[in-house]
């Protein structure tokens, strides 16, 4: 079974990511449980701002693409920023957009049997709303949410410390991540067992 998660931070490699620091203890507990994992920095690669599946030869999106539908899990991880997520996030599902009409041998849409997880930091408030809106649009193109599928950090209101340089609440921001990837791959094998079939 394979899981890609797409870290969907701001900042380019080699910056430190709060968001990638948090994914990586999703990633372990992912890792732990047999799960072959890929975490790709988006803003590393040059996905170019649209709804379609492939914008042409500069265009990065249609190699993650082609990992994303070779897996079973795609957990997408997210700072949040101005109360919402990231630019980059936003980007990512407008391009997964581009799958809608798209269908598999079986007539099924080709999200059909994919089971999505969520990670978001921030200083402030705001992640479960982050959660909500990322699940909502993966949902209506296919993909199946997992109960509990996500874990979150943040410290509170107002200005703060980032993930990495704060020990606030960290442990439960970790063992939720862990629940969280138990949770992911047990749908992911039932599904795996029992696929969603296809319209006639």
């Amino acid at each position: 079974m394979k899981a890609l998660i797409l870290n969907c931070t701001l900042k380019p490699s080699p910056a430190a990511s709060n968001t990638e620091a948090l994914a990586k203890e999703f990633v372990a507990e992912l890792d732990r449980l047999g799960v072959k994992t890929s975490m790709i920095r988006v803003a590393d690669h040059n996905i170019i701002t649209g709804i379609k599946s492939d914008l042409g030869e500069e265009d990065a999106w249609p190699a993650i693409l082609k990992e994303l539908l070779a897996s079973e899990i795609l957990i997408i991880a997210t700072p949040t920023w101005m109360g919402t997520m990231s630019s980059e996030a936003l980007k990512v599902l407008e391009r997964i957009n581009g799958l809608y009409p798209k269908r598999d041998a079986q007539n099924r849409p080709v999200t059909f049997n994919k089971v999505a997880g969520f990670v978001v930091t921030g200083a402030e408030d705001g992640a479960r709303h982050v959660v909500s809106e990322i699940a909502g649009a993966l949902m209506d193109v296919g993909f199946t949410i997992a109960p509990q599928s996500y874990t979150y950090w943040n410290n509170g209101p107002g200005p703060g410390d980032n993930y990495l340089e704060s020990d606030y609440r960290k442990d439960w921001s970790i063992e939720t991540g862990k629940a969280a990837a138990a949770n992911v791959v047990a749908v992911a094998k039932a599904l795996k067992n029992t696929p969603i079939s296809g319209r006639e």
